[in-house]
């Protein structure tokens, strides 16, 4: 999954930005909405957690931009004022939640995870599971015929988006789209790569993650 965090405080967006990478999203930074509102435009994120207070373009102008643009992408509000009329303010302009400052990242984590449930249609669950592979959003416990199975984040990444489209076929792209951030060459073979680390862990009979010659991936659940 691929977050966008739009952020002009640099504490606060590097303590956000290195929680959701420890927590296996790929995520993007912008210090200002205008850089915010040309990423969202012209990358397909997952989620955008994106500050009121914005220089340039406030975040309530970018997400109604975004709005305007025909994006759905679901838009979780970061910001220090707490009243009522604020969080209303903040949904009018086409935000999908709002976290007041101070807060604690296990609830911005929480809250960005349920976001991009919804807007996948994802059953509210704390799981993903496809066949006998079952991934647990919380734990972060990975499970294969009842094993379980340690997974690095990159590789828990991967595998989530797998799930999410089990049986349907995920190109190169969409896989470095929604599971690296900007900072990757997509010269090299990181997706070959990380496939083949993962197909290791989770399918080793290879019944479940199959290659599809000259277009992606699909992981077919058994």
């Amino acid at each position: 999954m691929r977050v966008l965090v739009v952020e002009d405080d640099p504490k606060i967006a590097s303590f956000v930005t290195k929680g959701l990478k420890q927590s296996g999203f790929a995520v993007d930074q912008a210090a200002d909405g205008e850089q915010g509102l040309a990423y969202a435009v012209g990358t397909a994120y997952d989620a955008v957690v994106a500050d009121i207070m914005l220089p340039k373009l406030a975040g309530l102008q970018l997400v109604q931009r975004l709005r305007t643009s025909g994006s759905q992408v679901p838009v979780l509000f970061l910001s220090a004022k707490a009243t009522v009329e604020d969080r209303v303010r903040g949904l009018q302009a086409g935000g999908d939640d709002y976290l007041t400052k101070p807060f604690a990242f296990s609830e911005l984590l929480a809250r960005v995870q349920a976001l991009i449930r919804r807007s996948t249609q994802a059953v509210e669950t704390s799981s993903v599971t496809a066949g006998d592979v079952t991934l647990n959003l919380l734990t972060r416990a990975v499970t294969r015929a009842g094993e379980v199975v340690e997974l690095q984040p990159r590789e828990f990444s991967l595998l989530e988006y797998l799930l999410r489209h089990a049986g349907r076929t995920v190109t190169k792209t969409m896989i470095l789209e929604h599971v690296w951030d900007y900072s990757f060459d997509p010269q090299t073979n990181v997706v070959d790569v990380l496939v083949h680390r993962l197909r290791a862990k989770v399918d080793p009979d290879r019944r479940r993650l199959q290659t599809i010659r000259g277009v992606g991936y699909v992981f077919r659940p058994v």
